[in-house]
Formats: structure tokens, C-alpha cells, sequence
């Protein structure tokens, strides 16, 4: 399965007309849904505003915390999988749709400093706020590009401009498989999350922040960038 996931940024209305083909699924996170009628499934966080939720048609599900906190749990959990939607709806999705492709497109988590954050206008740069599962953004997208490896699924990203994402770009054209990673450095950075043990079961993190060493984080993160370094 190819899946397209559709985030906020100011292009991403540019995937209002493209072909469904090559992709089997789309994934729309929080407003995407906004962006073309054919998604199949949109998540969004259990504070996102009603009056934004779509009414789902045939077929189109709506993915909320009662489905994506088990799955991203399946994935060591939010301490280190980064607690911004992007990355929870690629670890839902990796884990109930079994893609080979992730295709993504308007998530890269760079704000300018003036003008339109969003396709939409002005909105909240989520990932961009003080939170000890974001300190390197770009860890994380290494852990999940390479989880998602590890599974036979490729990361990729069709956007063309400043990303925080490390996904190999791509087009809708011509997507390639897994990235190559260091297989040892991710053996040892899983090993590191087990003795850790930052588990929280109900995905509340931030209730349990006293629990978690900010210079382990760290430590950690460094050794996903290493490993995304093959």
C-alpha cells in the first residue's frame, strides 16, 4: 500500500488536484481533511475543535486517541516517538494499515516568520513548543523513518522546501524503498528506550515530565541521528 499523508503546511494545497494514482489510502491530519474529499482517514487529538471535524462519508473513519495512543505505545510510546500529530498519525498508520510507502506531504515543521504557517493562515506551530519529546525534531523523524524500515515501509517526503523532516525526498512519480540506516545504532538506541523505560501507557506524557532526564533524551536522540546515518 502507497499512503499519501496530507499535513497544514501552505503548499499542501497543491495536492488539492493531484491524481489519486499512485496512492492507495490518504491520511489527513487534523485540517488537511479540508484539502481534497477522497481521504480515507483523518486523526486529529482528543482537544481538536468540533466545528473542524469533518462528518465522515462511506468509508472515511476519523482517528482519535482511543485508537492512536495504543498503536504509537506499539512504537515505544510518545517520550520517544515525539508528541506532535505528524509523527503519531505515521505510527498509527504504520501500525493498522501496514504501508509499504508513506508518502508525506505539508508536514515538515518549518514556520516562517511572517506570512502563512498554514494553508489556512495563521496557525499554532505545535511542534515548535516547549516539550521534552521535541527537543530535536529531527530525531525523531530519524527513529520513525527507520522503525518504519525496519518493518519494510519507506519514509519519504514530497515537499521541496526547508523540512525538519530527514526522509529522503521524493515524487509522487517515482517513490523508492526503505533508506539504508545503521542497523547496530538502532539496536543500541532501542536497547537505551528499554532501560529508560519512559513508557506511559495512557499517552499523557506531560503528566510524568519529572520522571524524564532531558540529558538522556538527548543522548538518545543523538544516537537515532547516528543510526539514520548509514
Amino acid at each position: 500500500m502507497n499512503l499519501l499523508m496530507l499535513g497544514s503546511a501552505p503548499m499542501a494545497l497543491q495536492a488539492r488536484d493531484w491524481p489519486r494514482a499512485p496512492f492507495d489510502h490518504i491520511l489527513a491530519i487534523n485540517n488537511a481533511w479540508r484539502i481534497r474529499d477522497d481521504w480515507d482517514d483523518m486523526i486529529h487529538p482528543w482537544d481538536f475543535p468540533d466545528d473542524r471535524r469533518p462528518i465522515p462519508g462511506p468509508r472515511q473513519r476519523l482517528i482519535t486517541q482511543e485508537h492512536f495512543v495504543p498503536a504509537q505505545n506499539a512504537y515505544g510510546g510518545f517520550v520517544y516517538a515525539g508528541g506532535t500529530m505528524a509523527y503519531t498519525a505515521a505510527y498509527w498508520a504504520l501500525d493498522a494499515l501496514k504501508p509499504s510507502v508513506i508518502a508525506v506531504y505539508g508536514c515538515d515543521m518549518h514556520y516562517p516568520a511572517t506570512g502563512a504557517t498554514h494553508f489556512y493562515g495563521q496557525g499554532t506551530p505545535d511542534p515548535l513548543r516547549t516539550d521534552i519529546t521535541l527537543r530535536s525534531l529531527e530525531a525523531k523523524s530519524s527513529r520513525l523513518m527507520i522503525l518504519a524500515a525496519r518493518q519494510g515501509c519507506a519514509m519519504v517526503n514530497l515537499s521541496t522546501g526547508p523540512s525538519r523532516l530527514i526522509f529522503p525526498r521524493a515524487t509522487a512519480e517515482n517513490l523508492p524503498g526503505p533508506a539504508p540506516f545503521n542497523e547496530a545504532f538502532a539496536q543500541k538506541a532501542l536497547q537505551t528506550e528499554a532501560d529508560l523505560n519512559y513508557m506511559v501507557p495512557s499517552g499523557r506524557y506531560w503528566e510524568e515530565a519529572h520522571r524524564f532526564d532531558t540529558a538522556r533524551i538527548d543522548a538518545l536522540d543523538a544516537l537515532w541521528l547516528a543510526a539514520a546515518q548509514a
